[in-house]
């Protein structure tokens, strides 16, 4: 698709003098869709071109590092100090974004006063970033404090109260969470009923997550399948097989397309109620008979099951099921293959050279497994430890 996207636009443009605004589209799609290799390709053409390096063109290059590479996050920030180019409230967003994600609490904080030296400070939605990297981090004091800042901006940006239902969800403060919907509720979008939705049912308050999903079911506003999708999951991650079957029924009598979402959900909840057969049959009758492929995850959830038990036969059905289904098998589906071989104690033959075949370089953990799960491995015999 960007491939294509880029001959029609080469032809759109190229009798131009200025290809500016195409290589920054191509980059930022590309960068979008984690394409690290074509992203760097484009940003070399660039540059080869001549083209200035804009504050634009890095942080679509810190996004990409950002999800795919953060090692090459250091070098960007080099080329921006030797170009001269300044860091902008988007820039500082992902760098925090980044420590954060790296459990480096001090570093984001750094960033964050080197930010305020700028005179810039934080925006909403860098606050949310921060909040939830400090609850994920165990600082829920200062989790706490930038919560209360952002309750100031209410007023002022009706967005920030979704993103404080979900903060307030994620510390476990039920009375908090309720106090910002109960705010929120009389000009809710559906987006905030989204995460009203989710928020409580992470706090398992289901009747109170039900509340809100009939509310914008009442409202006669026009639902699709990503608008019952966290309920139907609420419901699997509860156990509750009988509530999501209903569900679904009344997607389809109110005439909502049920697509990849929905199977997911049904996957799902066939798995928590353990009929792990029945989740792979509707995995396999909606492969075999949608023109719509099912979500990767989908996939994932059935095969790490089959992993759990041991059942090398059947998550080797699911991992090649996966490949027929156009995706590429990356380290988290080697690592649940390798796990149902050590699972079912058997020997795992030449795991490694079919990971090299689909280019997929093994981190430390599968590293560790593939060690675990290697037939040829040296072990000194019983008689020598005696």
């Amino acid at each position: 698709m960007v491939y294509t996207r880029q001959k029609l636009m080469w032809r759109e443009y190229r009798s131009l003098s200025d290809l500016k605004l195409f290589y920054l589209s191509l980059l930022a799609n590309c960068a979008y869709k984690s394409y690290m290799k074509k992203s760097e390709e484009i940003f070399n053409k660039m540059r080869n071109l001549g083209f200035p390096l804009t504050s634009s063109v890095c942080s679509h290059l810190l996004l990409l590092y950002k999800k795919k590479d953060k090692k090459k996050i250091v070098d960007v920030l080099l080329l921006m100090k030797k170009e001269n180019v300044k860091p902008t409230d988007i820039i500082y967003q992902i760098l925090t974004d980044a420590k954060g994600q790296s459990n480096d609490i001090a570093g984001m904080e750094q960033i964050i006063e080197t930010m305020k030296a700028e005179g810039m400070e934080p925006k909403m939605y860098t606050k949310s970033i921060i909040a939830k990297h400090y609850i994920f981090g165990g600082h829920v004091g200062k989790a706490e404090n930038v919560l209360k800042q952002m309750e100031g901006e209410i007023e002022e940006n009706h967005m920030v109260c979704r993103h404080l239902i979900a903060l307030y969800a994620n510390l476990k403060k039920v009375d908090d969470v309720r106090r910002i919907w109960q705010l929120c509720e009389p000009n809710a979008r559906i987006i905030d009923c989204m995460t009203a939705i989710e928020a409580f049912g992470k706090l398992h308050k289901i009747e109170e997550s039900e509340a809100v999903f009939d509310k914008i079911s009442k409202e006669g506003k026009h639902l699709t399948s990503k608008h019952y999708y966290p309920l139907l999951c609420i419901y699997a991650s509860h156990k509750m097989l009988a509530k999501g079957k209903d569900l679904v029924k009344r997607m389809s009598e109110r005439g909502c397309p049920i697509g990849p979402l929905t199977w997911d959900g049904l996957i799902r909840l066939h798995i928590k109620a353990g009929e792990v057969e029945k989740a792979d049959t509707i995995l396999q009758k909606v492969a075999q008979h949608t023109y719509l492929k099912p979500k990767v995850t989908s996939y994932v959830a059935v095969m790490e099951e089959y992993a759990k038990r041991g059942d090398v036969h059947d998550t080797e059905k699911i991992f090649y099921k996966m490949r027929q289904a156009g995706y590429v098998c990356r380290i988290q589906q080697f690592q649940c293959l390798i796990q149902a071989y050590i699972n079912a104690k058997a020997p795992c033959y030449g795991i490694a050279d079919r990971m090299k075949a689909d280019n997929v370089f093994p981190n430390r953990v599968l590293e560790n497994m593939l060690l675990q799960s290697d037939p040829f491995k040296k072990t000194l015999p019983p008689d020598l430890l005696n």
